[in-house]
């Protein structure tokens, strides 16, 4: 009788579920491995509409990296862009998320304020903003600290002066991590603060040995959704590269399925750095 009722709770769940795993594999997985199988193939269009296609083997590959001039650059540059923003969002957001923890004024004003860049992002607003240089409305050049990294060498200063140039996209990138960690810092129990101040704990000391610990979890999490984020962002060089290569009048589809592959690759390589280096690591007891 258990097992009869168990099995249709299963069977009910399964069916309201049903419409997502039927639209996933239609249109997630379906796109996803067809663009895998076309990018070893040359594609071409048929009189009667249709796609042919030729097997190339490992053609687009090599031509992204041997032959193509923009490609290796474009990929260079958003790659890096992805690992040198990433710890600064994080930083910057879990900065903000512990000062808006606070019992402030109008903190609950603070953090729409905070907020409010995830929404100018979304969409063609940010097409529009980037397209007019909006993210360098700051203008670091004239500011003695930015000054004095220009006089360091490049090896040093390169991740300062990245950093003072793309303030205004950090700050935009920052909206949903300070959320997250906000909530985090929300879940840490007040007494535990209290234990630490009493035996003479000061601020610093609290952040390491208790704030970080408890909430590298969420760490582990901004960490991978700024990835993401960043990887899609619509505006940085590959994704503009695979978008202009989708149509080509001699190898459609198939060459953008290769960079999109490639790219691919390349993030869920920085995802699994990421993991690595940000899990909880469980020791066994003896």
């Amino acid at each position: 009788m258990k097992k009869n009722k168990r099995l249709r709770r299963a069977i009910i769940g399964y069916m309201y579920v049903l419409p997502w795993i039927v639209g996933f594999i239609i249109f997630t997985a379906y796109p996803f491995f067809y663009s895998l199988y076309l990018s070893f193939f040359n594609v071409s269009f048929s009189p009667n509409g249709g796609i042919e296609a030729t097997f190339a083997g490992w053609k687009h590959y090599i031509y992204a990296f041997r032959t193509d001039p923009a490609f290796p650059l474009n990929f260079w540059n958003t790659i890096l862009s992805i690992v040198l923003s990433t710890p600064l969002i994080i930083i910057f957001s879990l900065i903000v998320a512990i000062l808006l923890n606070r019992k402030l004024t109008a903190r609950a004003f603070f953090r729409l304020l905070y907020f409010l860049p995830v929404v100018i992002v979304s969409g063609p607003v940010v097409t529009e903003l980037v397209a007019n240089n909006a993210a360098s409305i700051v203008d670091p050049r004239r500011y003695f600290i930015y000054r004095f990294f220009q006089m360091i060498p490049n090896t040093i200063s390169f991740p300062f002066l990245y950093m003072f140039n793309n303030l205004v996209l950090i700050l935009w990138f920052s909206g949903v991590q300070i959320i997250f960690f906000l909530s985090g810092l929300q879940k840490i129990s007040s007494s535990i603060y209290e234990a630490a101040q009493i035996d003479g704990a000061n601020d610093w000391v609290i952040f390491w040995k208790i704030t970080l610990p408890l909430i590298r979890p969420f760490v582990l999490v901004n960490t991978i959704y700024t990835v993401v984020d960043l990887a899609s962002f619509a505006n940085n060089p590959v994704n503009t590269s695979i978008t202009q290569h989708m149509f080509d009048i001699d190898k459609p589809y198939s060459y953008s399925s290769a960079l999109s592959w490639i790219y691919f690759v390349a993030v869920m390589a920085i995802l699994a750095v990421s993991y690595l280096l940000l899990h909880e690591r469980r020791t066994k007891r003896a």
